[in-house]
Parts: C-alpha cells; structure tokens; sequence
C-alpha cells in the first residue's frame, strides 16, 4: 500500500480561467486525495485569475483566488501524474508524458457571454473533473 497522492497537471493558455477552474473545482470534489497544479502555455504571470470565472465557481462553493497564473514548464509536466489540456491550449512534446486533452465548448461561439458563459463552461469542466476524480 502506498500514501502516493497523484498530481494532476490542469494546463490552458492563460492560466486565468480554465484550468484554475478545473484545479480548484477538484480540490472541491476531493479535497487531499491529490496534489493538483496549474499551469498556462502563455501564462498571464503577475495577474489576477479571471474574475467572472472565480465569481462563478464560489456560487457553487469552489474557490479559485488565490490562484496565481503560472508559466507551464517540462519539469512540471514531467512531475505530473496526469497532465489534462482544458481547452486548446498547445502543449510542447515532452518524452514520456502523456496528455490529456479536454476539448472545451466555446459558449461565445454561440453569442452566449457574461455570466451565462461562464456557468456553462464552468459546469462542464466540473463534470469532467467529477469523473476524474472517480477514476482514481
């Protein structure tokens, strides 16, 4: 029997939104059993998350903060357990890490903006966190 928690990787583009979503919504779900990160492929590194996205997650209890955005790196990746892309951010090929992509709906792309936006973007990244969460 081991006491490994498994780090999960969450990774978009800015680290503002999606994947500060995706990290706080499973410590949410399953507080302790991981170590969860995230990360940005073009971080916004020194600003603040994204606002209606952490407005959006406190309405259901998860908070998102006192996240900083983050620059992803190799060493990151590589010290991850599961790296999982939320959306389309491009990831660079690292030898032996596998990645996770979870292809992401874009409410804007359908006029649907604002809060409406980030309630549908958010409760689809929290279901798929619930599964990963189960997967375990």
């Amino acid at each position: 029997m081991t006491d490994h928690k498994p780090t999960i990787l969450f990774v978009c583009n800015s680290n503002k939104g999606k994947s500060q979503m995706a990290a706080a919504l499973l410590e949410a779900e399953a507080p302790g059993k991981f170590t969860v990160e995230s990360a940005g492929t073009k971080a916004a590194v020194g600003e603040a998350v994204n606002q209606q996205a952490a407005t959006s997650l406190a309405e259901i209890g998860a908070d998102m903060l006192a996240g900083t955005p983050t620059q992803l790196t190799e060493e990151a990746m590589r010290a991850a357990d599961r790296v999982v892309v939320v959306g389309g951010a491009k990831l660079p090929e690292v030898d032996g890490v596998e990645v996770e992509r979870w292809e992401t709906d874009e409410p804007s792309e359908r006029g649907i903006e604002g809060e409406e936006r980030m309630n549908l973007i958010r409760d689809e990244i929290r279901e798929r966190v619930q599964k990963l969460a189960q997967s375990y």
